[in-house]
């Protein structure tokens, strides 16, 4: 009897495979590598479309930014800038930049040029000129990007990284590296509110250096 049970499970078994389908181990690596996130061409196909223009609206001189944030940082904020709503994200403000470099640090890796806007011949704001970018300002400027809209907080922290690698890959790898002293800077970017007496620390989306 239990010879007869075996076979009969054999033989339904048997019956079953045909029905049954198989992904080869490579077809699954395809289809894992097609749906996989890929940060560089999601900041891309985002850039011209709705970062730039953004920050552009929302933009103004960084002396009046600074000025308001001086006697308000959430007026300036909710006027300049923008916060997440979730958990205690600080403040990170979207700003203009014209004005005269008044000090330069190129050798770094991290290399910026501090940049007067007033014209005391003291510096106002710190520019990054990379190709190292500390921070994810760029994207925490956005109010239109949300991290529940990510899978973790591993693709949150890839996206915001990409943000950096397109600005210097496509702008600030661009940008002449000595003499620059006394030289026009216009820029458009982002910084995360400074620390009480510390320059704000500015990554430019949009940047010219002299001509």
């Amino acid at each position: 009897m239990h010879i007869r049970a075996v076979a009969m499970i054999l033989l339904a078994a048997a019956f079953a495979l045909p029905g049954c389908k198989f992904v080869k181990t490579a077809d699954q690596a395809r289809n894992a590598a097609a749906n996989a996130f890929d940060p560089d061409k999601a900041v891309a196909d985002i850039w011209d479309s709705k970062v730039v223009p953004y920050l552009e609206t929302r933009g103004a001189p960084i002396k009046d930014v600074l000025a308001l944030a001086a006697i308000d940082v959430d007026g300036a904020g909710q006027k300049y800038g923008y916060k997440a709503k979730q958990g205690n994200a600080p403040w990170t403000f979207i700003a203009k930049v014209d004005g005269v470099v008044v000090a330069e640090e190129t050798k770094s890796r991290a290399a910026y040029v501090d940049v007067d806007v007033d014209g005391d011949a003291k510096a106002d704001v710190r520019v990054s000129i990379g190709p190292a970018i500390r921070g994810t300002a760029l994207r925490d400027s956005l109010d239109f990007i949300d991290f529940n809209s990510f899978k973790n907080q591993i693709e949150w922290a890839q996206f915001g990284k990409s943000f950096n690698t397109r600005v210097n890959d496509t702008l600030l790898s661009k940008l002449p590296r000595e003499n620059l002293t006394g030289k026009k800077v216009q820029a458009l970017g982002a910084y995360p509110l400074p620390a009480s007496g510390q320059l704000p620390q500015l990554v430019p989306a949009t940047i010219t250096i002299g001509g």
